[in-house]
């Protein structure tokens, strides 16, 4: 790869230890350079320009903005925060991309779910689809939606993809700043019962997108499902969150629909799109949807991926709950 040609990261400007902003991070260190999509001129774009990013400024949704972003670069990583509007911003890089007919590799942040959401259980019958969701919900959320619709896009674009398909995160808020104020109390109260989860830390989801960017090849056209390295039901987590927070910590079930219009409708009351995934998401937890571990991010990174606990320890939110 030409020096000449800078990578597009699109989300650069996101949280600390977000996957893009992380990407960025981790691509000036090695000596690649980059070009960081954002949409705002802040103190956040400051940061990347002053760590040797390039920065630009635009709209996703804005198909001259996209097309003026990718000219130059060849590789990129796209990624945007839940959105109403997501899958339009795909089309629209989808579409700058093949116009340019010269990428390499697109690598598209997607999400587990889409391992199991296939054509053939989406069209099945209502109960078989419901039994198939684990009984709690009968339709997926906009976003779910979204990110399906966005892959038959990639795919019938002709563009070089690679699908990373992350199942929850550590860093997700169901498992952050929505238990805030019960942990501050030695509580963790979540609707899953008795079930297992294996989150993923996104500064692994990082590395994993930075290696293929960096050597593509071997990997175009695929899909990898991520989870992290060990499944663990809640009282597991209650143990995490204990050594983190250096206090006694107890799991306490929570009813899923209750939890969901306590903890999330009642915090994220703007945000409707944003209400409707997590809400769907909760569910599919408690249903058991997402009691599955695969070794592909260990095979990925070559090494041990990194702990629910180590992710917990390197999140600013619960640093400072830690602190306090």
């Amino acid at each position: 790869m030409s020096e000449r040609n800078p990578i597009l990261i699109t989300g650069a400007a996101g949280e600390v230890g977000g996957v893009s902003r992380t990407m960025v991070e981790m691509m000036l260190e090695q000596g690649y350079p980059v070009r960081a999509f954002v949409r705002r001129d802040d103190e956040r774009a400051h940061s990347l320009r002053q760590a040797g990013a390039e920065i630009f400024v635009g709209d996703l949704l804005n198909v001259a903005d996209v097309t003026a972003a990718l000219k130059g670069c060849r590789r990129i990583y796209f990624s945007m925060s839940l959105s109403p509007y997501y899958t339009d911003a795909v089309t629209l890089m989808a579409a700058a991309a093949r116009a340019q007919g010269d990428i390499e590799v697109f690598v598209n942040i997607s999400e587990f779910e889409q391992g199991f959401m296939t054509f053939e259980k989406m069209t099945v019958p209502s109960e078989e689809r419901r039994s198939w969701l684990g009984g709690l919900v009968t339709d997926w959320s906009p976003q779910h939606r979204a990110h399906w619709i966005a892959e038959q896009v990639l795919d019938w674009s002709g563009v070089p993809t690679v699908n990373v398909r992350a199942t929850i995160f550590v860093e997700n808020p169901i498992l952050t700043w929505l238990t805030l104020g019960p942990l501050s109390n030695g509580e963790l109260r979540l609707p899953f019962g008795l079930q297992r989860i294996a989150p993923v830390a996104g500064y692994d989801v990082a590395e994993v997108c930075v290696r293929i960017l960096v050597d593509p090849a071997a990997h175009v056209s695929k899909s990898y499902e991520l989870t992290g390295p060990e499944l663990k039901d809640m009282h597991g987590f209650a143990e995490d969150y204990a050594a983190v927070l250096r206090r006694q910590i107890s799991y306490i079930p929570e009813e899923v629909d209750a939890w969901n219009e306590t903890f999330v409708a009642s915090a994220l009351t703007e945000y409707p799109h944003v209400v409707e995934h997590l809400k769907t998401l909760t569910k599919l937890i408690a249903g058991g949807r997402y009691d599955v571990v695969t070794d592909q991010l260990e095979t990925l990174l070559g090494r041990r991926p990194k702990t629910v606990r180590w992710a917990l320890e390197n999140n600013p939110r619960l640093q400072k709950v830690a602190a306090d």
